[in-house]
């Protein structure tokens, strides 16, 4: 089915045929007439699938035919990475519309994105935390509002926008179309949907919460500290050109990123410790080739959207089923093979045992040739090259210094022994018949 038969406007056709698309995905075929119908839509499919394009190309479609002055669509991501992500794809598809996009997301100055909502772009898409931030005081300018997106559903849920996604809710006409799109929908997110949708058509393609088909997953069962030397052990096949490499934190991530570095592996890093224009240019250097492997934390993961990423590494395997789903769905995209790799220490174990069961699927073990798999550990420091332990009195010197490593006394006798000291901090005149102890001063003087 062409994209033609959809019913979408000729500068649309025009736009995605210069994109390179020729056939839609199966929940850009499902979704679209939906959509141009003024229903309100459930769309759930895999990560990697179109499904930006399934809701942009038609409110596109929509808003070219009927031009007006204000704001008429948002679109709500819980990430700024995504945020960009999508504003790439929109600007794409309306190259040939007069139609105006702004992008409001936090770690860059509020000014040109009040402007946009004072002025009224025709299609704006924002973070949560942000628009309700700077919307206060500026609500007349969602009276117009026609078309409301929440996308990653699932994932403003887990980092807790829901109340935000609320407050956004109650600005907006109750007379609009909601589309409420996610790779996977928990129990949780099916209630929220009785909340923000009427009637909604829901389109689903595979298995909710099931890991793309193109993609092939493997698992590395290896010790904690093997994971770091099995990595660069990997990275020496050159088939492995386009690496997206998953840590849990970001300080991991930094760790990761400086042994590649220093092995003279190319590498970015993406988390929140980093700016929004240090993300933007690392994204960008990957994407450009100019950096071979990206490290990223799963709070910046949803806004990855870059073609020809050839391998996903979950260095630290996820906890949660969804974070699986979204982690491996950068690769394999839009019908292109892709490869998973997961190292899974013995405390991670219980982690991926959950995603088969839920996902009814077993996941391969494999293992690397010519790799040791069974590396004796950094060995601990014995007992005798510790320090000994510090004496009632004792005063360290720092390494370097003068009489390093002979005890001194701050305010004792010569002797070692415990001085005579009054409760008011002068000297005693020893503690015979007076006191408690070794203080003076206890007692009522005579």
């Amino acid at each position: 089915m062409p994209f033609r038969s959809l019913g979408l406007h000729e500068a649309i056709l025009q736009a995605v045929r210069e994109t390179g698309y020729t056939e839609p995905t199966p929940i850009q075929k499902e979704a679209i007439p939906v959509v141009l119908r003024r229903k309100d839509l459930i769309g759930i499919a895999q990560t990697g699938t179109g499904k930006t394009a399934a809701f942009t190309l038609p409110i596109l479609s929509m808003l070219a035919t009927a031009p007006a002055n204000g704001i008429r669509a948002l679109v709500v991501a819980p990430t700024r990475e995504l945020v960009v992500q999508i504003e790439e794809n929109v600007r794409a598809y309306a190259r040939h519309l007069p139609l105006t996009v702004a992008t409001i997301f936090g770690g860059v100055s509020e000014k040109p994105q009040i402007k946009a909502l004072e002025h009224g772009a025709d299609l704006v898409i924002a973070t949560p935390g942000r628009l309700l931030d700077i919307i206060r005081g500026r609500e007349k300018a969602f009276a117009h509002i026609e078309f409301l997106v929440l996308d990653e559903a699932d994932r403003m849920l887990d980092m807790g926008f829901v109340p935000a996604i609320r407050q956004i809710v109650k600005l907006l006409p109750r007379k609009r179309q909601t589309l409420f799109f996610s790779a996977t929908l928990s129990r949780e997110i099916e209630k929220l949907t009785g909340e923000f949708l009427t009637e909604p058509e829901t389109v689903e393609i595979g298995r909710r919460s099931n890991p793309a088909d193109t993609v092939t997953q493997s698992v590395h069962e290896i010790s904690q500290h093997l994971k770091p030397t099995l990595l660069l052990h990997l990275l020496q096949d050159p088939r492995m050109a386009m690496v997206l490499v998953f840590t849990r934190t970001k300080h991991g991530a930094d760790r990761i990123a400086r042994k590649l570095d220093q092995a003279g592996i190319s590498s970015g890093t993406i988390h929140s410790n980093r700016s929004q224009n240090q993300r933007l240019r690392a994204l960008n250097e990957f994407r450009e080739g100019k950096t071979r492997v990206l490290v990223a934390t799963d709070i910046a993961a949803r806004g990855i959207d870059v073609d020809g990423i050839t391998h996903v590494v979950n260095y630290d395997f996820p906890p949660h089923h969804e974070d699986y789903v979204h982690r491996i769905g950068r690769t394999g995209r839009a019908k292109a093979v892709g490869e998973a790799i997961s190292f899974v220490s013995r405390e991670e174990e219980d982690s991926l045992r959950g995603l088969e069961r839920f996902t009814r699927r077993g996941v391969p073990r494999v293992k690397a040739d010519g790799f040791d798999y069974n590396q004796p550990g950094p060995a601990r420091e014995s007992g005798g090259n510790r320090r000994p332990v510090r004496k009632p009195g004792e005063v360290r010197v720092p390494k370097g210094e003068p009489n390093h490593g002979q005890r001194r006394r701050r305010g004792g006798r010569p002797d070692g022994k415990p001085r005579d000291v009054s409760m008011s901090g002068e000297p005693g005149k020893g503690s015979a018949g007076k006191g408690i102890g070794r203080f003076s001063g206890f007692g009522r003087k005579k």
